[in-house]
């Protein structure tokens, strides 16, 4: 099945099961469209391009609240997982909270850049990670 924006259901469970005072590890797992799929006028451009697009205007909410790319990744290949399954790009990103991540997607700031990402992508993954003492 796939997934491109997070569920309700879904956002409130890891909201629920998340401690509040810990960061928190985003890892992306990207697939893109072939052609940028927008609802409006945005103009055309491939997947790939339309997630840069989003990347660079998004920068500035990430940052807003104490966030930053940690990692990000083209991925080459599974060694462990379904035989259809793959993966266009690996992005990690540390949120200071689970409060900070989600200051950031309710900002009217990153509604108005999100579009591109729902655009560029036929399916992803977004899991929510705790690190744990060395």
């Amino acid at each position: 099945m796939n997934a491109v924006n997070p569920a309700p259901e879904q956002l409130e469970k890891v909201l629920a099961d998340t401690p509040k005072d810990q960061p928190v590890v985003m890892l992306n797992l990207l697939r893109f469209r072939d052609k940028a799929s927008y609802d409006d006028e945005s103009g055309e451009r491939s997947g790939r391009e339309a997630y840069q697009l989003y990347m660079r205007e998004a920068a500035a909410c990430v940052s807003a609240v104490g966030a930053e790319v940690i990692w990000s990744g083209r991925s080459v290949g599974s060694l462990i997982a379904p035989p259809d399954e793959s993966w266009d790009q690996v992005l990690l990103v540390r949120y200071p909270s689970i409060d900070a991540f989600m200051e950031m997607i309710e900002s009217s700031e990153y509604k108005g850049v999100v579009k591109h990402r729902t655009a560029a992508l036929c399916d992803s993954r977004l899991v929510a990670n705790l690190e744990e003492p060395r």
